[in-house]
């Protein structure tokens, strides 16, 4: 997907309705969603081949050129739909409004997306599955079982309430509010450590990490529990925050770390990157 942004100056309130007038000087696309996890790969310095379904429209056009100019290999999918796009409209550098323009993919793209990564995977060391609820992920599961017979560790940052979907993946990532929706409510640690531990055992995952914003990161593997606090940052957006993570999980995973240390380098890019305006990367100097 692509991340539009309109950036401008709020000066007067609209005589049509009580809205803010907004007087936009500029505007900029970024890598959105799967793309924008892809980027961040690229820009910790290593591979990254982006799968994904676009339409065959300036969107589409724009986003293989964005992935492009920061070194991401595009495999994209064209369908009949137009290429999802978040818009959102800036007043002083505070977001005001947000328009998603977004439609699902048809079957026939979801089959073609499967069968053009299915070959792409015995070339990369990690596969990993960032789904939006898109319907681009629709044949997850196929991906799953296809990077389990090449050996390969599968990492999903998932979505909804169904993770049957997921089942054989290496590590699923579900934030707080998408764990709930998982698993239910929990009243203290150690409930939420039966819960996890019996999600992981369920669906045949190696590890679960919760994402808990201030809370920090918590880590259910084989190995036990595990938790970081969040570093002290002053957050200034979270939008594509848990694409950093997923994109840090997954170079460190692939350099030969275990997931509790990649958990801690995830959780300092989280903690950097909630610091910066809209969706953005880091780069391996901001974690040094």
């Amino acid at each position: 997907m692509i991340d539009r942004y309109w950036f401008g100056d709020v000066n007067r309130i609209s005589p049509e309705a009580p809205v803010p007038v907004v007087h936009v000087s500029r505007s900029e696309d970024r890598l959105g969603g799967a793309a924008n996890v892809a980027r961040n790969i690229a820009v910790l310095g290593a591979h990254a081949t982006l799968v994904g379904v676009v339409g065959r429209d300036d969107p589409g056009a724009a986003l293989a050129r964005l992935a492009a100019a920061d070194g991401v290999t595009a495999a994209l999918v064209e369908d009949t739909i137009p290429t999802t796009v978040k818009m959102r409209v800036m007043g002083r550098q505070q977001q005001l409004l947000r328009v998603d323009f977004e439609e699902r993919p048809s079957a026939l793209a979801v089959d073609a997306l499967v069968a053009q990564a299915v070959p792409l995977i015995a070339q990369h060391d990690v596969v990993v599955l960032s789904d939006y609820a898109k319907g681009a992920l629709d044949r997850v599961q196929d991906l799953i079982d296809a990077a389990r017979a090449a050996g390969k560790p599968v990492l999903v940052d998932p979505k909804g309430h169904d993770y049957g979907r997921y089942r054989g993946a290496s590590l699923v990532s579900p934030n707080r509010s998408e764990m709930l929706d998982a698993v239910g409510r929990w009243r203290d640690e150690a409930e939420l450590a039966t819960l996890a531990e019996g999600l992981r055992q369920r669906l045949d995952i190696e590890a679960l990490l919760v994402t808990r914003s201030e809370q920090g990161m918590t880590l259910f593997s084989p190995e036990g529990r595990h938790h970081v606090d969040a570093q002290a940052q002053e957050v200034f957006d979270v939008s594509g925050a848990g694409d950093t993570v997923l994109a840090t999980l997954a170079v460190t995973r692939a350099a030969g770390l275990p997931w509790r240390d990649a958990m801690a380098w995830a959780n300092r890019a989280a903690g950097i990157v909630v610091g910066k305006l809209g969706t953005s990367v880091i780069h391996p100097e901001e974690l040094a």
